[in-house]
Parts: C-alpha cells; structure tokens; sequence
C-alpha cells in the first residue's frame, strides 16, 4: 500500500546512508516510556522523535493536547536527524502507526516526499528476529528544506465556516472508539461527545488483526459509501489517532483530505462549541 513499508525492505536498507529510520513508540499517560523502550533497544541505526518534545508544541489554551510543532524548531531537529530532500524516512512504533503516522503527517505537511510508515509493530520486527541494537548512533547533518503544504491543514474557525457554509460538500470522520464518538465514555478529555455532523471512523479499523496496514482493497471496502469528490476533514482526540486515518484515505486514493490537527481536544476550549451525542 502506497506510503507502508515492508520489513523485509527495510532489512535490506539499514545501512544505506540515504535511508532514516525514525523510532517513534509514546505511551500516552507515561511519556518516558517510549524513550526508556528505545534506549533499551530499538531498530538498528534508528533514531528516536518524541510525541510530546518533539512532534508536539507546548500546550496551551487552545491548539489541544499535543498542538503542531513549531515549525522551525522541527526542521532544526530533521535537519540534525539527517533528513534532506534525498532521505527515505520510515517511521516505526509499537502500537499500530498513530504515533508514526503523525510523523508521516507532518513530514508530509512540510513537503517530504519520501516518507513511509513501516508495515506492523517493533514487536512485529524483533519477533522476525530482525536487527535491533541498544547502541544510538551517530548521523552527519543534513539541510532539511521545507515547503509548507496548508491545504494538508484545517483549523477550527475554518472548519466551523465549512459545517455552516459547506456541510454537503465535506465529510468530517471522528477517529475515536466508538464510546467516545457517542459521548458514552471520555477517560482523557472534559468533555464527551463529538462534533455535529461527525462519522464514527476508528483509526483502528485500517490494521489487521496483527496490527498490519490492510490492502487498498480492504481500505476501499471500509470506505464503500464515501465519494471521493468531497473534502474529507479527519479529527480524533488531539491530532494523533486521526493520522492513520488520513494515510488510509490518501492510500485510497482521497486526495482531499484534511487534519483538524487541534481535534476534540481544540474544539471544547473555546466558549462557543456545540458538541453531539449518540
């Protein structure tokens, strides 16, 4: 599938300088987790990208739970990683592709074209018995150049114009498990429900049952009923979980296709939101 990686490609590419492999694993509720989990051992010549140092900017009142990076300090770090125009990225973690997929996302948000998410786990990988190491390892630096792609991007004043304006022309998906798409449970944010007009989508339904990338026809049969003529505008609960959403639907073949990056998480901070239940 188009933007997947195959171990047994990456087996073969471990030592090309033109290759990166970006560990990505977080454990939302334990943030050291994932970094503790890469210094242990990680896949050989992988460097780590933190969710919420890294991937994220410092939250604030609005923007949500894990808010876009600044821009310029993340370009910094890809540059330190290695990463210029000619660099194969591939994005690896642990729990099925949301934290790898934001990287996918945003690397594809600044104009990277060569940017993949690898296909199953880092459990997946060492349970093939593939190289991993404990040893971090050193990368030349590279200029890494961006080209900011806006229409990949959709904030809430625009989407709140879209849902008065445009409501026919756009489909709007909810990531979440369904509890909290239906406002019956909200473990992490204050506020249950979704937002007017929203599809049920959960991100997990584009992986197998060994938490691998379905095909493109497997992805086309999820998505029976959506037309590819409209906007898709993808949200979870703070611009992680959707990701693997938007590379399912760019896999597909939707071209048009959005983040509302702040998701459910932006959308309550503000005094006028509307929310739905059921």
């Amino acid at each position: 599938m188009k933007y997947i990686i195959e171990m047994d490609w990456l087996t073969t590419h471990l030592d090309d300088p033109n290759v990166r492999i970006i560990d990505c694993r977080f454990q939302l509720g334990s943030p050291q987790a994932g970094f503790n989990a890469y210094v242990e051992d990680h896949i050989r010549g992988a460097l780590y990208f933190d969710l919420e140092k890294d991937l994220s900017s410092e939250v604030k009142e609005h923007g949500g739970r894990h808010p876009l990076p600044d821009v310029e300090e993340l370009v910094s770090k890809l540059s330190a990683a290695g990463i210029d125009e000619n660099v194969t990225v591939v994005a690896y973690d642990d729990q099925g592709g949301p934290f790898a997929s934001r990287l996918w996302w945003l690397l594809a948000y600044l104009g990277h074209k060569k940017v993949y998410v690898l296909n199953g786990t880092y459990s997946g990988w060492k349970q093939k018995g593939y190289a991993v190491t404990d040893s971090i390892p050193e990368v030349a630096s590279r200029e890494f150049q961006s080209n900011i792609q806006s229409s990949l991007l959709i904030d809430r004043e625009e989407l709140m114009d879209k849902l008065t304006a445009e409501s026919d022309k756009i489909l709007l998906l909810d990531s979440r498990e369904e509890k909290r798409y239906l406002g019956e449970e909200e473990p992490i944010d204050k506020v249950a429900g979704h937002i007017p007009t929203a599809r049920h989508f959960f991100w997990k339904d584009s992986l197998t049952s060994d938490q691998k990338w379905k095909t493109v026809d497997d992805q086309l049969d999820r998505l029976t009923g959506m037309d590819k003529g409209n906007e898709m505008i993808v949200y979870c609960g703070s611009g992680v979980t959707a990701c693997p959403n938007v590379l399912a639907l760019k896999a597909a073949g939707f071209e048009n296709v959005r983040l509302y990056l702040g998701s459910w998480s932006d959308w309550i901070t503000y005094e006028d939101y509307t929310i739905k239940k059921g």
